[in-house]
């Protein structure tokens, strides 16, 4: 199939289609969809699907339909329902009063399936699930014509009926189209579209006992919504046959087109549903949300935001052409997205104390600190400091390598927005390790400048002591061991066990006590973090790293 991607106007395949279908009179308005499966929680490649879709009908001033696919009662929960719910509206896709349900469709189904019946277009099997597999046949060979093929149409209506009033038992019988057994198109060979299952159902209860094949109810779904364009990814493509026989034999008027795209893949994370449950299961996360996971959920509990996921999928772009990013280009999305948007603040995460020894007894001083350099109109704030501080212990080295410039002893360095301190001695436990840097601080350079001229090579962040948080911090890693792989030999994970670590006594400013969940900062020097929705408590935040400073993404040249 030769599909242009792009044209010399920058517009993608899917809307040159759309513009072709409209300048043709082939429909007059667009009208998309979302139909995802309550199955389980969403992934960062649904995130591209929802906004294509919301934004084509966006772009062409149509509808959006939010639409759940809940045509099958053994998977599906109102837990994953809430989910998705929440992550559509989070990501902005608006779809106003525009909730739809499938299974509010199971009447019509039914009704259409009986008319491919009395159309001599479907009919009832008996045949088992290992029977169905061997007539099937192969890529390269046909399969063969069901036995129960050419039953009667009032023979078929028959056994239908008894389907739906729950005389068969499950398995025990099933519905299939009648189109060709010796296409080369499995999806064509006598495709099923109900089956029996004696399930409850969240919303219709126990009214039903036979359920449509996603195949089936599928067009059927869009055509009732009036549906114009429905766009799906690249793996329904071989399916499109079915969809355009369904929406013909059912005998649609105007119906929907079904165009596909790639998928959006990210490189070393896990996005399968099967996957997440066992990690979910085997406690390896602490549920479907968990940071580490790429589901929406999970990216806006650790802290990314809407805009950055728009970014992220309008850098992947809309193609045919199937492709992989990598998580990188997600972490400078949020990063660019992030950096003038929220206050730098400083945060001790493996904290020692600093001592200035002549600094004045029982004083404390506020001193006024921009929230953004690079956005002056974020105001600024006042921070306290005192005699005794906490510094992160990589700023300190009793015996540095050369280029060390941060302390040591005999060095001066500034504390950032406060004075120049030279370290004079430290002290260290009975395990050797260092507990106290005692240093000495030249008042006249108060605001980090010295009236002399001279120069200082390393500056090093701070925290008060005597007013400062003591919070839980969460630092990342990809759940995956990235060396590795995703999959072990065996099809298992790979996991990585450092894919969290946890500091319990961080020491951050003090006016952190008050931020509230999904509230973003800027750590110096350690990254990007966002306060914790699900275990953070009032005065007690804690503290997910959305993603460190430091990028190892290069941004393509035009």
């Amino acid at each position: 199939m030769a599909e242009e991607l792009t044209n010399p106007n920058g517009r993608h395949f899917i809307e040159q289609a759309i513009d072709k279908d409209l300048a043709e009179g082939v429909y007059d308005h667009v009208h998309t969809r979302f139909p995802p499966e309550p199955n389980g929680f969403l992934h960062i490649g649904h995130a591209k699907s929802i906004l294509l879709n919301y934004g084509m009908a966006k772009e062409y001033g149509g509808k959006f339909n939010m639409r759940f696919d809940d045509t099958n009662p053994t998977k599906e929960k109102s837990e994953f329902m809430d989910a998705i719910i929440e992550d559509v509206k989070w990501l902005g896709a608006d779809y106003e009063d525009r909730l739809f349900y499938a299974s509010d469709y199971f009447e019509e189904m039914y009704e259409d399936a009986v008319k491919l019946i009395k159309k001599g277009k479907a009919y009832v099997s008996t045949l088992t699930a290992d029977q169905m597999r061997e007539y099937r046949g192969t890529l390269t060979e046909p399969g063969k014509n069901d036995p129960d093929r050419d039953r009667s149409v009032e023979e078929n209506l028959r056994l239908f009926e008894e389907m739906k009033s729950g005389k068969v038992e499950d398995g025990a019988m099933t519905l299939r189209a009648k189109i060709d057994m010796a296409s080369p198109n499995i999806n064509m060979r006598d495709p099923i579209i109900y089956r029996v299952a004696h399930m409850t159902h969240a919303r219709t209860g126990d009214k039903w006992c036979i359920y449509p094949m996603y195949d089936f109810a599928h067009p059927i779904e869009d055509a009732i919504e009036g549906i114009t364009h429905s766009l799906c990814t690249l793996e329904f493509e071989d399916h499109r046959p079915l969809y355009d026989w369904v929406k013909n034999e059912c005998e649609y008027k105007n119906p929907p087109r079904q165009i596909e795209f790639a998928k959006m893949y990210l490189n070393n994370v896990v996005t399968g549903k099967r996957y997440i449950k066992k990690l979910v299961e085997d406690k390896i996360v602490d549920g479907w949300d968990d940071p580490r996971l790429v589901t929406i959920a999970s990216l806006r509990r650790r802290g990314f935001t809407p805009e950055s996921i728009k970014m992220f999928v309008d850098m992947c772009g809309i193609s045919k052409a199937q492709s992989t990013a990598e998580y990188a280009m997600l972490e400078y999305c949020i990063r660019e997205d992030l950096k003038l948007k929220v206050p730098r603040v400083m945060a001790i995460l493996d904290p020692v104390k600093l001592v200035i020894d002549n600094y004045p007894e029982g004083q404390v001083e506020y001193l006024d600190i921009e929230n953004n350099k690079e956005v002056p109109e974020m105001g600024s704030r006042k921070i306290a400091f005192g005699k005794e501080l906490y510094i992160e212990r990589e700023d300190f080295m009793e015996e540095p390598p050369k280029k060390y410039f941060r302390l040591f002893p005999g060095n001066e360095v500034r504390l950032m927005n406060a004075y120049f301190v030279t370290c004079q001695s430290f002290v260290k436990d009975e395990s050797g390790n260092v507990t106290e840097i005692h240093c000495t601080y030249d008042p006249a350079t108060k605001g980090g400048d010295s009236p002399d001229g001279r120069k200082v090579k390393g500056t090093i962040h701070w925290v008060s002591a005597a007013e400062s948080l003591n919070a839980e911090v969460r630092l990342y890693e990809n759940i995956i061991d990235e060396k590795k792989g995703v999959y072990n030999e065996d099809g298992s994970l790979n996991l990585n066990p450092n894919s969290i670590k946890v500091v319990k006594d961080a020491k951050l400013e003090k006016c952190l006590a008050d931020a509230k969940a999904y509230d973003k900062f800027q750590f110096v020097r350690n990254g990007f973090f966002s306060v914790d929705s699900k275990d953070s408590k009032d005065g007690a935040p804690v503290f997910n790293r959305i993603v460190s400073l430091k990028s190892s993404f290069v941004l393509p040249k035009n």
